[in-house]
């Protein structure tokens, strides 16, 4: 079961009714945050999700409405009695512009481990897979897609035939080898192909590249700003380095991804709901994201 939550879908500046931007997801005991703009701890609070199990902290830029939150975040955390090592991942430039943050947070009880990506990059995390692509933005800037393995299913059948052990179980379909009776028991011998896990990706702020398509692929969510709604609004998109609305639907569109939760909204655009007909008429399944929005994602039956 994955759990995902958008905490804040503002751009730019907080407004009282909305957050900026910042998305938080679970997956059994790893929980991961997305961006950490100034107020996140507040809206997570509001959630409800707590802090204490937050290992993760994955940074797409460095414009102050995605990291100015983040000394405070990390406090909270620490308040929260996290004592365990947290992983920050962002472009270059993340530790210097961690530690410069953490001039006011100096005293943390846990070790920030700092991965700093310049390239292309694919990370693992136990049964989840981060992968980062560079964006066109003013600065640099990443997206993130986060991939669940799913191990392929256990025949418990064949076990029991040959009288191995309940307690074995689950070390040979987490893929290990074990040894039982003076043999080796294998754990492809006893565990199917890979079934479909889940597929998350999260795209804030860009252009709308051609490589996302292929990055974004066959997503079960695609998170995707949409700072302007109106088209008319192109030349200023692409003078800040943004995305429209039917933008992001035609590379949700193109990625052949489930489903579109719009972010990243202009403070000018006071009610972004009005205008979903604009994405929904190039990808029917776009919606207007908004604080806190969540879903829960479960595997299908086989």
């Amino acid at each position: 079961m994955l759990d995902i939550s958008l905490l804040g879908t503002g751009g730019m500046v907080p407004l009282p009714n909305r957050f900026l931007s910042s998305m938080i997801m679970r997956y059994k005991k790893t929980t991961i945050l997305v961006d950490c703009g100034e107020g996140t701890q507040v809206t997570l609070k509001m959630l409800g999700w707590g802090f204490k199990n937050i290992d993760i902290i994955c940074l797409t830029h460095f414009h102050a409405d995605h990291v100015a939150g983040l000394p405070g975040f990390l406090h909270t955390m620490a308040n929260s009695g996290r004592k365990e090592d947290v992983v920050i991942i962002g472009p270059t430039g993340l530790i210097e512009v961690v530690q410069s943050l953490l001039v006011i947070a100096r005293i943390l009880p846990f070790k920030i481990i700092f991965k700093e990506i310049n390239k292309d990059t694919l990370l693992n995390f136990g049964e989840i897979d981060i992968n980062t692509t560079f964006l066109e933005h003013r600065i640099i800037c990443i997206a993130y897609s986060f991939e669940i393995k799913r191990n392929g299913k256990f025949h418990i059948e064949k076990a029991k035939q040959l009288n191995i052990p309940h307690n074995l179980y689950n070390t040979l379909q987490n893929g290990n080898d074990v040894e039982y009776m003076g043999k080796i028991l294998r754990s492809t011998d006893f565990v199917g192909e890979l079934r479909k896990g889940f597929k998350i990706t999260y795209c804030t702020d860009s252009r709308p590249v051609e490589s996302l398509v292929s990055f974004a692929k066959d997503s079960d969510l695609f998170i995707c700003e949409g700072i302007y709604a109106d088209d008319k609004k192109i030349n200023k998109a692409k003078e800040y380095k943004h995305m429209l609305f039917s933008e992001a639907a035609t590379l949700a569109k193109n990625s052949n991804s489930k489903e579109l939760w719009l972010t990243h909204f202009s403070p000018s655009l006071k009610n972004p709901e009005e205008f979903i007909d604009v994405a929904k008429f190039i990808f029917e399944n776009s919606y207007v994201g908004y604080d806190r929005i969540t879903k829960t994602f479960k595997y299908r039956e086989d």
